[in-house]
């Protein structure tokens, strides 16, 4: 990017003093750090106006520094939405004598959602215009979706600061009208029991932003006599409700990092007591689905490091009556299941690789379904069906869009619903070329780069490259197709993707080699790709990239520590930074419910391998890369104070003249924008970031 004479922000340095286990460190810029409470407030005090005129200030200095690029920004944003067809639709699904639809208008940023009864001939009703509903507000996500048991009443649930604290409301689908009752500080979710009138949710601990209660609510009756049916009071699980696909039962979930416990009812007898399936315990996971006179189960009990299926009578639920279903393998990881009458449909992972599996429960069959690209990305719907031949899935790799598809399981015959239409006239997937190529990590291990980049781009020293990876609580991210993406790669990028410890890429394994005391398997395997692409001649430290987000947001904070000189340019995007302090903070959303993914640093072990990593208390004063970090002022996930004091401490050591933008969102959280066209404006910014420090703003598109 050119040089600018815009007023770079220096924070005020105000020393705080931290002590834990006789280590002492000085934060000079704790005082960033605002309550909800002073965040929301309409009367500013003195502090929190002081930290909103830094915020300003930095973005100010964003705006500034980048200003020469906004028109190439909206020419991007313009190119982005042009391959969008605005005026889309979902593929409708059938539940309970109704069919489901959601779809977008051109020009407009949230969707509607409607449904027809019987057949898709039928009168569409209107069920929410979000588009109408978020007219006043900065942001507005509506989540949530329940219709009543008899077709009659939804439940919905809408976030109107992205905090992920949503208000519930109920509306009543025949006369239109939204009852009085709202229930506020919710996770948005709810269950209807059988009588269409008892709805069961959770709430949330109003600090920590815990879920840790489950109440019933009765309609019409209000809400301050709602009756709390569970309390979770280990505050390292949180606990939501669901309800069997059966819809015979109301289920109650416990949950933390490696545990789990569920408890059930009769959804005919609201107000009946839940039982227990089995009692938690350390390393024992279970999740649950009803069919027949039995409860299955995906466990990890026995030592299934990769997770296996049993069952077990429902008059029977304790540990010792499960019995093995499909027992566990040591090269495969059971992600998934679903149960239809027929059929048992499993999805699975080997070898980085996901696959569907359709098993009769007579044994007559047992059968995968076939995929032939090197990378793709493939997963099954919810299908509420449970008496049906047909199972719908979605298809995509790095280079075929998506593909929505209805699959016969006893025909085999397949029916594509949906094709993902890439607009613009210029998308042809013959010119784009992926592949998989594995690097050897420090330790031995190999570590899979997904990689895609236009047939037509040269990969050498002088290609520009983007490598991107989350890498944490077993998430793996699919290779996966992007419209946005190939703006990118129409200007001859190589987008790589690294599947690095962490993840579950590799199986269960993959991420308990990648948390707790083997955390830096991560941070190492990301550079150790980084190094196999420059050594390969794939690209060179001076048009290499990286890019993550939220705990992948440590993982760029981690490799600049580390090994600044590989890197040209890095996007850190809503970064998890302040690792030892926030985890030393139970008041802070979601810190004891990480313990088992970080490690509690009370505990003086953990407390010295999380600060040898931590990038906030490990920069130093050294040359740092080209860095744009993004966060959001209302972030429940990440606080905005983690990605803002970062910025600052860099600011005051780095040596280097290299660019160092912060860019607040004043409206947003963890998530960014709510309206898509927002939320594409947010990514044309991100990319023109690496197209400037590549001096491509002008250049030609490769030819389509």
């Amino acid at each position: 990017m050119k040089s600018t004479d815009a007023k770079m922000p220096v924070a005020e340095k105000q020393p705080t003093k931290l002590e834990k286990h006789g280590d002492v460190r000085i934060d000079n810029y704790f005082w960033m750090r605002l309550s909800d409470e002073q965040k929301l407030s309409e009367v500013k005090d003195e502090q929190t106006q002081k930290v909103i005129n830094y915020l300003d200030a930095e973005n100010t200095y964003y705006d500034d520094v980048t200003g020469y690029t906004k028109n190439f920004q909206e020419k991007l944003f313009e190119e982005m939405k042009g391959r969008i067809k605005e005026d889309d639709s979902s593929v409708p699904y059938k539940d309970n004598g109704y069919f489901y639809i959601t779809r977008f208008e051109k020009g407009m940023q949230y969707p509607i959602y409607s449904r027809k009864k019987e057949t898709l001939e039928a009168e569409e009703n209107v069920l929410f215009n979000v588009n109408e509903m978020a007219n006043d507000y900065d942001y507005y996500q509506l989540g949530g979706l329940n219709v009543s048991p008899d077709n009659k009443m939804a439940v919905f649930a809408t976030d109107t600061v992205s905090r992920r604290q949503y208000f519930l409301r109920i509306k009543n689908l025949e006369t239109g009208e939204i009852y009085k009752d709202i229930i506020d500080n919710t996770t948005g979710g709810s269950v209807w029991a059988n009588d269409n009138k008892t709805i069961f949710y959770t709430k949330k601990d109003p600090l920590t932003l815990r879920s840790e209660k489950i109440f019933r609510h009765v309609l019409g009756t209000p809400t301050s006599e709602d009756v709390e049916v569970f309390h979770e009071k280990d505050d390292t699980f949180g606990t939501y409700v669901t309800k069997s696909k059966s819809k015979k039962y109301i289920i109650i979930g416990s949950y933390s990092t490696v545990s789990t416990e569920a408890q059930y009812l009769d959804a005919d007898n609201p107000t009946g007591n839940f039982k227990i399936i089995q009692p938690r315990e350390r390393d024992l996971e279970y999740n649950v689905s009803h069919y027949g006179d039995d409860f299955y189960l995906l466990t990890n009990k026995d030592g299934a490091t990769n997770f296996k299926l049993m069952k077990t009578p429902v008059s029977k639920t304790s540990k010792e009556n499960w019995v093995d279903v499909i027992p566990h393998r040591e090269d495969t990881l059971l992600e998934d299941f679903s149960i239809f009458k027929e059929y048992l449909v499993l999805e699975e992972s080997t070898n980085g690789l996901n696959r569907i599996r359709i098993k009769r429960w007579d044994n007559k069959e047992d059968y995968y379904l076939p995929f032939n690209e090197e990378t793709y990305s493939v997963g099954v719907y919810s299908n509420p069906d449970f008496d049906t031949d047909i199972i719908r899935y979605s298809y995509n790799s790095f280079t075929t869009p998506s593909s929505i598809i209805d699959f016969n399981m006893s025909d085999k015959s397949k029916d594509i619903k949906k094709e993902q239409e890439v607009l613009g006239g210029k998308f042809n997937k013959e010119n784009y070329k992926s592949k998989r190529v594995w690097a050897t990590a420090r330790d031995g291990k190999k570590v899979a780069i997904s990689l895609v980049y236009h047939k037509d781009t040269e990969l050498n020293s002088e290609t520009p490259l983007l490598q991107y990876a989350y890498g944490s609580y077993g998430y793996t991210i699919p290779d996966s197709f992007s419209t946005t993406r190939l703006s990118l790669l129409d200007r001859g990028f190589v987008y790589a993707l690294a599947h690095i410890r962490g993840s579950q890429y590799l199986g269960r394994e993959w991420y308990e080699d990648g948390k707790m005391l083997h955390k830096k398997n991560t941070f190492t395997d990301f550079i150790d790709c980084s190094k196999f692409l420059i050594e390969n001649n794939y690209t060179s430290e001076k048009h290499l990239y990286a890019m993550g987000g939220s705990a992948g947001g440590l993982l760029m904070g981690a490799i600049v520590n580390m090994n600044p000189e590989l890197y040209n340019g890095i996007i850190a995007a809503v970064p998890f930074v302040d690792v030892i302090s926030t985890m030393l903070d139970d008041s802070i959303p979601l810190t004891t419910g990480e313990y088992d993914e970080w490690g509690n640093p009370n505990d003086k072990e953990y407390y010295d391998y999380i600060k040898s990593y931590s990038p906030y208390d490990q920069i130093e004063a050294k040359e740092y890369p080209n860095m744009l970090v993004t966060t959001g002022f209302h972030d429940s996930q990440v606080q905005y104070w983690e990605p803002a004091k970062w910025v600052a401490k860099l600011r005051e050591l780095k040596t280097d003249k290299n660019l160092l933008l912060l860019h607040t969102n004043m409206e947003a959280g963890h998530g960014g924008a709510s309206g898509r066209f927002d939320a594409l404006k947010e990514t044309a910014k991100d990319y023109t970031f690496f197209l400037a420090l590549e001096n491509k703003l002008e250049a030609d598109l490769i030819k389509p």
